[in-house]
């Protein structure tokens, strides 16, 4: 009889655990949330120089948490839907170039790079850190990202939808077989993600983005379990590449430039950081990217060299059919910025239906100093009618 109810609790312990709280963030909000009254909040300083690029993420309270990478290894909270900000934490001062992302399943926020061998977790909503170690395993080329492998990405997400529910992704990056960033090794960086099923002890690198020249991405899972990967590539002037995966971001196939979503400045083979999220509206798929949105830019003297030249203008697009189109895009500052990520807030919390654009941007240089913005859908439509937007055919995948 003991031996039965041990296994009962067990069972209960392990539903809460796997049930509706855990990856319930993915369809807890409503269309309504994130409509109304247009909202665009002045953009307010995070830290000064270059940085913001490890994620924002929102707790499981509804704290906003901002990553300082690659700069000291500090975050900023916000307890009230980003309309003020805490003072700078230091999370260790070693941790640095890594990716945040939200366990929904055990409800701890994780700052982490596998490639380091470490993962900071925060058990009361990123207020203070414990050190723990992790493993890393290669892809089946024997490659796994070296130290910067999952710096300048998108923060990570726990996957909502099907078999591999609970599961922890990020968007990750190969520099070649030499793990190097020289000029003449970008032509073999390619993206990749890593994932974990055992809440971040052990990170499996999944198989090649299939586009090399690629690094710096982001990634969304859409309502039916498929995985968007939206990529920087290096190597040549275009828009940015997608690709998708049916099983949990082992695999992905179907690689496509995207005909609307620019990669940094348009003219220049660099490309851009730039973030890309789901909204987490049930029964809808409904994207939000961010980057540069000028033309001002001009290819590098040699391909896949670094140039800085006409990056202005970050900028929101919106999809409302998961990626197949983006007809919707605003300005959100008008001036010289850079890399850029999306976080949203959580139903029932301050940040309820906002939206956030973290970005380098500055008077006079476009990493003067990381800032952030907060919007709504409704500023981003601009008065035009959400409805007539959600009809629109899936993009193929």
């Amino acid at each position: 009889m003991r031996a039965m109810m041990a296994f009962v609790v067990a069972a209960v312990a392990m539903m809460m655990r796997c049930g509706a709280d855990d990856v319930g963030f993915a369809v807890s909000s409503r269309l309504e949330h994130f409509l109304g009254e247009p909202l665009c909040e002045p953009a307010q300083t995070l830290w000064q120089g270059r940085g913001g690029w490890g994620g924002i993420v929102a707790a499981r309270d509804g704290t906003l948490v901002v990553f300082q990478s690659p700069g000291g290894g500090t975050c900023r909270r916000s307890r009230d839907g980003g309309r003020s900000w805490d003072a700078e934490i230091l999370i260790a001062p070693d941790a640095k170039g890594g990716n945040a992302l939200v366990d929904e399943t055990s409800g701890d926020v994780l700052y982490v790079n596998p490639c380091a061998g470490w993962l900071f977790r925060s058990r009361d909503h990123g207020a203070t850190w414990s050190r723990e170690t992790c493993e890393l395993r290669p892809d089946g080329f024997g490659l796994k990202p070296g130290l910067e492998g999952v710096g300048a990405m998108q923060a990570g997400i726990t996957l909502a939808f099907g078999a591999r529910k609970g599961r922890l992704l990020t968007p990750a990056r190969i520099m070649g077989p030499k793990n190097s960033n020289d000029v003449p090794w970008r032509p073999y960086h390619y993206s990749t993600a890593l994932f974990s099923d055992d809440g971040g002890k052990v990170w499996q690198t999944s198989k090649p983005f299939p586009v090399m020249g690629t690094g710096e991405a982001t990634l969304a899972e859409l309502s039916d379990g498929c995985i968007l990967y939206n990529s920087r590539e290096h190597m040549s002037p275009g828009n940015r590449y997608f690709a998708w995966s049916h099983d949990g971001g082992e695999l992905w196939l179907n690689p496509s430039r995207s005909p609307d979503l620019p990669d940094g400045v348009r003219g220049s083979s660099y490309g851009c950081m730039g973030g890309m999220l789901r909204l987490p509206i049930g029964g809808r798929d409904i994207l939000i990217y961010s980057n540069l949105d000028t033309d001002a830019g001009e290819m590098p003297r040699q391909i896949g060299a670094s140039t800085s030249k006409g990056r202005e203008n970050v900028s929101v697009w919106a999809s409302f059919d998961g990626g197949a189109s983006w007809p919707v895009k605003r300005l959100v500052f008008d001036g010289p910025s850079a890399y850029s990520n999306l976080g949203v807030g959580r139903a029932g919390t301050p940040g309820q239906g906002r939206i956030f654009l973290v970005f380098e941007a500055g008077a006079k240089q476009c990493y003067e100093s990381v800032r952030i913005a907060a919007f709504n859908l409704s500023w981003l439509l601009d008065g035009r009618d959400a409805s007539g937007y959600l009809q629109k055919a899936p993009l193929e995948k």
